[in-house]
Order: C-alpha cells, then sequence, then structure tokens
C-alpha cells in the first residue's frame, strides 16, 4: 500500500490499490436470545473492509476521495470531535493517497492539551489538527465560517463524511446484503451510512439506524441525504434511539455490562461509541419479540476498538 510520490497529483495511484476486502465477510453467531427465539444473528464485518480505513468510513470516503482526485485537489479538510473515527480515516486516506489533511476539530479548549490516542494517530500520519470553539465549529458550513478554514486548493468533506457521495457508496453496504437479512441494524452518527444501505436493500428488507447521539435531529438530515443522493426518500428504514446512553462516547451501566457480556460470549471485542449501542439495541429487540420467528438479523459491524 504505497503513497504515490511527491511528483504525481493526490490520488494518482487509485483507490484499488489501497486493496479493500469487498464484499465483507458475514459471520453467523450462536447467541441463545436470537436461537431461543427463533431467530438468526449474523455480523456484516465491514471493520475488516480496510485495515487504515474499516467499515463505512472505506464506503462514505471513497468516492469523495475519488471526487478530490478528479478535482486536483491536493488537500482535503474535514470535521469531527477529539474522538472522529473519521477524522483518523481521513488522516490515513491522506498518507496512503498522497493528499495533505486537515483536520477542524471540535473544542478549542483542547488544542493546549495532550493530544489524546485518536488526534495522536491522525497528526502520525500527517493531518493538521485546527481546534476551533463550539460555536465556531456549529457554524462550519456557513460559506465565511468555511472560508476562513479551509485554504483554496482543499477539497472539503463533510463531518462523518456524510453527504450525497457518501450515501451513494453505502448503497453498496444494501447490495451486498440482497437475499441475505430480513433486518439490518446499523449504529447512525451523521446518518450517510443508514441512508445509503436502505437505498440498496431489496424490497421486503428493512434497516433499523441506532443514533449515538441524542437530539431527535437524525431522521431529517437522513431525509435530506435521501433527497440530494437519491431524488427522495428510498427503502425502508426506522430510527430507534433509546440506545444512545447519553451521547456520544457515553454510556451507561446497562450498555457497559452488555458490551462486558458480549465479548465474554463470542469472543469479539466491541467498539463502544457505535458498535455495542447497535448490539445492544438489536439484542434488546429481539428479547422484546420485534422480530418474527424466523427473521434474519444482520448488525453492521462498521469498526474495530
Amino acid at each position: 500500500m504505497d503513497c504515490v510520490t511527491s511528483d504525481n497529483p493526490p490520488g494518482a495511484a487509485g483507490l484499488a490499490a489501497l486493496r479493500p476486502c469487498l464484499p465483507s465477510p458475514l459471520t453467523e453467531l450462536a447467541d441463545d436470545r436470537f436461537a431461543e427465539r427463533g431467530l438468526r444473528l449474523l455480523l456484516k464485518r465491514d471493520d475488516l473492509i480496510h485495515p487504515d480505513l474499516p467499515g463505512n468510513k472505506w464506503r462514505k470516503l471513497e468516492p469523495n476521495l475519488r471526487a478530490a482526485a478528479a478535482s486536483g485537489a491536493r488537500t482535503l479538510l474535514t470535521f469531527g470531535g477529539a474522538y472522529s473515527n473519521h477524522l483518523r480515516a481521513t488522516a490515513a486516506a491522506g498518507r496512503l493517497l498522497g493528499f495533505g489533511t486537515i483536520g477542524v476539530v471540535r473544542g478549542d479548549e483542547l488544542a493546549g492539551r495532550p493530544l489524546n490516542p485518536s488526534l495522536a494517530r491522525c497528526a502520525a500520519d500527517g493531518m493538521r489538527l485546527r481546534f476551533v470553539d463550539r460555536a465556531t465549529y456549529r457554524r462550519k458550513a456557513e460559506p465565511e465560517v468555511l472560508a476562513s478554514l479551509a485554504p483554496p486548493d482543499a477539497f472539503v468533506i463533510p463531518e462523518g463524511g456524510s453527504n450525497a457521495a457518501a450515501a451513494l457508496g453505502c448503497t453498496g453496504l444494501g447490495r451486498e446484503l440482497r437475499g441475505v437479512a430480513d433486518v439490518v441494524g446499523v449504529a447512525c452518527g451523521t446518518g450517510g451510512t443508514l441512508a445509503g444501505l436502505a437505498a440498496g436493500l431489496s424490497a421486503g428488507q428493512r434497516a433499523i439506524g441506532f443514533p449515538v447521539l441524542k437530539g431527535g435531529f437524525l431522521e431529517q438530515e437522513i431525509l435530506r441525504l435521501q433527497d440530494e443522493a437519491f431524488g427522495g426518500r428510498r427503502g425502508t428504514w426506522t430510527l430507534d434511539d433509546r440506545f444512545h446512553g447519553g451521547g456520544y462516547a457515553k454510556s451507561t451501566p446497562g450498555l457497559d455490562e452488555f458490551a462486558t457480556d458480549f465479548t465474554d460470549r463470542h469472543d469479539i471485542a466491541l467498539e463502544r461509541v457505535y458498535v455495542a449501542k447497535m448490539l445492544y439495541g438489536l439484542t434488546t429487540l429481539a428479547c422484546e419479540g420485534a422480530f418474527a420467528p424466523g427473521t434474519r438479523v444482520v448488525a453492521v459491524v462498521t469498526g474495530a476498538p
């Protein structure tokens, strides 16, 4: 996985050189909480797509990286919080494909502190970190604020990588699950993955999104993304916002207990910000009788611990 040389435009080597593992593996788990109700539980291991751009990060970034290369941009600029998987994936993509990267980080109070492991990884991959106060961050899409953050040669990727291109990229996830799933669960941050996943599924399949942030704003954002990408709502999807654990990167004793128990049962360590909340939600729904016997429930594993 060699980077392009500095004499070539970024991305010139082509994303195929990164050798993603697609379609991602689908594995079945023996879990008595599902089996006792006549259900099958399968994991869609998107975390194994690429070691540096795992899961929905590959699916959302790939079309944006192609667009950046086609535009002639030499720098990628994007946004995220202090523990953003998207920032890490963008920094890695820049290193692998020869783009410069700038990460606009929410919270100017972080500027004077040691970098946490997530931001340290971004910096090690060459990302320039720019910390902004939260009021400015909320206005990041306004033209005058964006102009103050982005250099002229930058290709701007939105927070979480979620835009119409990303939703189109995530339709591949839905297509890979046609004929093998009845219900598909996925964790939701900015909504791009669910928007594309649902659009890629066949009639008769449905997707459930589990928001990891509280606030109830996500439905309108997913509808907006689907409208921009597909011209309107696509697929059968719903949201269950009972499992955010108090907000982004927050947890509850019940969620912690579930994640530890899941690892003990299946010898699979769970990523806690997204994946654990989604699996907690699917397992709770199974125990509540939300799925008819015979249902094939697929959980999308979007990231590693």
